[in-house]
């Protein structure tokens, strides 16, 4: 009688090991699984690779330098946070993109700003501080949205023409913006 499928002997373990003893070949298909998921190609023993990957010499691929798995995603998870919200805000995300060509902006970058720019600054400021009802505030508010909105736009544009200088200059006039939001909400609260 001949044994009943499934209840044999496993005819792939030994391809597996040999595998598994190449370590390149055992990352490839740990990347192989990873990208196509459980039904990828060939059939992987699942427990012999779960124990190779615990341990011996390949627990270093899954968990670096001794971390825990928690550990490891707690980590990886909060890059991932920092990086979506780094992304998400226009302004940080121009930062970060001109940082990526090699270019920064100074905190004090006053002198390199225009004059006329620097005197609408100083008016919505005034505005702000003269403000006691939350209509003018709300007025202030769209006023600063729609511009930080023009500036968002031209930056893009930027971006895509490849004039980090032309970028550099409108993410230094969207800091000063960025600075009136956040008076703004403080404002806010206080009325």
């Amino acid at each position: 009688m001949g044994v009943p499928a499934g209840r044999g002997p496993r005819k792939e373990a030994p391809k597996l090991r040999r595998r598994l003893a190449g370590g390149k070949r055992c990352a490839a298909m740990l990347a192989l699984r990873r990208r196509r998921g459980p039904r990828a190609g060939e059939r992987i023993l699942l427990p012999a690779l779960r124990r190779a990957a615990t341990s011996g010499p390949y627990s270093r691929l899954l968990q670096p330098h001794g971390l825990t798995e928690k550990d490891f995603s707690e980590k990886h998870s909060t890059l991932v946070n920092d990086a979506y919200k780094t992304l998400q805000a226009p302004l940080s995300r121009g930062l970060y993109l001109l940082k990526l060509q090699g270019i920064e902006i100074r905190e004090s970058t006053d002198y390199e700003t225009d004059s006329q720019f620097l005197m609408e600054i100083m008016e919505i400021n005034e505005k702000l501080a003269e403000t006691q009802n939350e209509a003018a505030m709300e007025e202030i508010e769209s006023t600063v949205r729609a511009k930080q909105k023009e500036f968002t736009d031209n930056v893009n544009s930027a971006f895509e023409q490849g004039d980090f200088e032309k970028a550099k200059e409108i993410l230094t006039k969207m800091k000063y913006f960025s600075n009136l939001e956040e008076k703004i909400k403080l404002n806010k609260i206080s009325l």
